[in-house]
């Protein structure tokens, strides 16, 4: 579907990945994973983490823009979710040539950019160790935590903003 380049010398990514964002990725990646083992078609998908729960919502498209915008526009107006993955099967340029891989890109609202991780995988099965693909946009760029637009829930500090 769309192609990603593999960076060796940026392995890893710069800054530390927000735990929620992390578990949202790797629930995402472990999904198209399982799908695939079963031998079904990879549509692309989002999962979106609000609470407790992750939200899947699938993105069929004639073309890799088509998904993307459909994923773009779910994310977009997805208030109250504190992370986001948008995963599809492409493949990736790496030192050892181009690799087929299950990509998630994602993001936490309003932070600037977003995140590309993968696994890769052949025709012998998925190698289900995430690799850092690199940057990716952030559908939830310009969004902001319900937390942040409504106050907090701490109680205690609620009490300390209204002295």
């Amino acid at each position: 579907m769309v192609d990603r380049v593999v960076d060796p010398e940026n392995d890893i990514p710069v800054e530390d990945i927000d735990d929620t964002l992390k578990a949202v990725i790797v629930s995402v990646l472990n999904e198209a994973a399982d799908k695939m083992e079963e031998g079904k078609d990879v549509i692309p998908f989002t999962g979106l983490a609000v609470k407790e729960n992750l939200f899947i919502e699938t993105h069929p498209g004639d073309d890799a823009e088509e998904c993307f915008l459909a994923a773009r526009k779910e994310v977009q107006g997805a208030r109250g979710a504190t992370a986001y993955a948008f995963c599809y099967d492409g493949y990736v340029d790496t030192d050892e040539g181009q690799k087929d891989a299950l990509i998630a890109e994602g993001g936490l609202p309003g932070e600037e950019e977003g995140y590309a991780f993968g696994y890769l995988y052949d025709e012998e099965g998925i190698d289900r160790e995430v690799i850092y693909i690199g940057p990716a946009p952030n559908f939830m760029e310009n969004l902001k935590l319900e937390l942040e637009v409504e106050g907090t829930l701490d109680p205690a500090a609620e009490a300390e903003s209204e002295e």
